[in-house]
């Protein structure tokens, strides 16, 4: 049977998502990025602002804007590592958690929608292989 690439399949259930995502994000005044970097901070503090941008797939160069950005709204703090004085520990506020928590719960409501496309059996498959995909080779 002949099908598309998985490459071209996901970029278009991503774009699909992304385009969704955008308007509830702004709503909650997020961008994509740091929605993915509030979302890493959520899991765990990162021990350097480099393991966050690596964590995230971000451009460490463009990574100090957007943790700025959050930090001056009182999403994020940043505090000097005590093993190195030159390395910031990054870690979410009472404020980010409950930003990240109320976008989220939006962006399920959008995903509930896309899944509804989805029978029972479908989604259940879908929902348990997407994670082992999603992980490094």
């Amino acid at each position: 049977m002949d099908r598309p690439d998985l490459g071209a399949l996901f970029a278009h259930v991503t774009r699909r998502l992304v385009d969704a995502e955008t308007p509830i994000l702004a709503a909650h005044a997020l961008t994509m990025w740091e929605y993915v970097a509030l979302s890493a901070l959520e899991r765990e503090a990162a021990p350097t602002q480099l393991v966050l941008a690596r964590t995230i797939r971000y451009d460490k160069t463009r990574l100090i804007a957007l943790l700025d950005g959050l930090e001056t709204r009182g999403l994020v703090t940043r505090h000097p590592d005590p093993a190195d004085r030159r390395a910031r520990v990054v870690s979410l506020t009472a404020d980010g958690v409950r930003v990240l928590a109320e976008a989220r719960t939006d962006i399920r409501a959008m995903e509930e929608g896309v899944l509804g496309e989805l029978d029972a059996a479908e989604r259940t498959v879908l929902l348990r292989a997407l994670p082992r995909l999603a992980e490094p080779a």
